[in-house]
């Protein structure tokens, strides 16, 4: 069901027990008070009548599987405030009293009681369910508030990981540059060392040779 529909449908249950209410307490009144009382009844009316029309705008603007049976609801509140209007005439009309107790002797106004307080009944019943689901919305939003906490802290913990890494991976970075210049280091001296044998090799090679010469000239002679 629409939040909109049932926000709309909340304050017309709620503006429909205030007008019987006042319905009541006005059918006990006279003079002035009675007309101020009716004429808040009348403004509650006006109330009652916009809240309707909204409804049921916003039912037709729904999906045809919802629309049907929140028509259906539109019709028995419909129902109910035509018969709260029959009531206010009723007791607006000269000599009220009198006219109130030969229309009980009717069978007819009495069916007409009895259907309006099924509807009544079934109103606060809707009242009630309606007060069911919105603290069922209030345990949902609460539910959705502390997920998103939740996931704030899980993002706040991946971002500090993610800092770690980032510092990690630049510390390798820089261990991976060192261990660089120490391998052209090394193979630097790798090369001179063998260069160095080369030279030493030589070296040794011409002193045999001379060795040998001297020895060969010194047995020659």
């Amino acid at each position: 069901m629409s939040e909109v529909f049932e926000g709309y449908e909340r304050q017309y249950c709620e503006a429909s027990a205030s007008l019987s209410r006042k319905c009541t307490a006005a059918s006990a009144l006279d003079g002035e008070k009675k007309k101020q009382k009716l004429s808040e009844i009348q403004s509650g009316m006006e109330e009652a009548e916009s809240l309707i029309r909204k409804m049921d705008l916003e039912a037709r603007s729904l999906q045809p599987s919802v629309k049907a049976g929140l028509l259906a609801k539109l019709r028995e509140y419909k129902s109910d405030l035509n018969n709260v209007k029959s009531e206010l005439k009723r007791i607006s009309a000269p000599n009220a009293r009198q006219a109130t107790r030969e229309e009980l002797l009717e069978a007819g106004m009495a069916d007409t009681l009895a259907v309006s307080t099924d509807q009544r009944g079934r109103l606060m019943m809707t009242t009630e369910r309606l007060n069911q689901s919105t603290d069922r919305i209030k345990e949902s939003r609460r539910t959705m508030l502390e997920t998103e906490e939740l996931g704030v802290s899980i993002l706040q913990d991946l971002h500090q990981q993610r800092q770690s890494l980032l510092h990690a991976h630049t510390t390798l970075h820089g261990v991976d540059d060192n261990i660089g210049k120490s391998k052209k280091i090394l193979a630097a001296m790798s090369k001179r060392m063998d260069r160095n044998k080369w030279i030493i090799g030589g070296i040794i090679t011409a002193l045999v040779l001379a060795i040998l010469i001297i020895l060969y000239f010194k047995l020659a002679h």
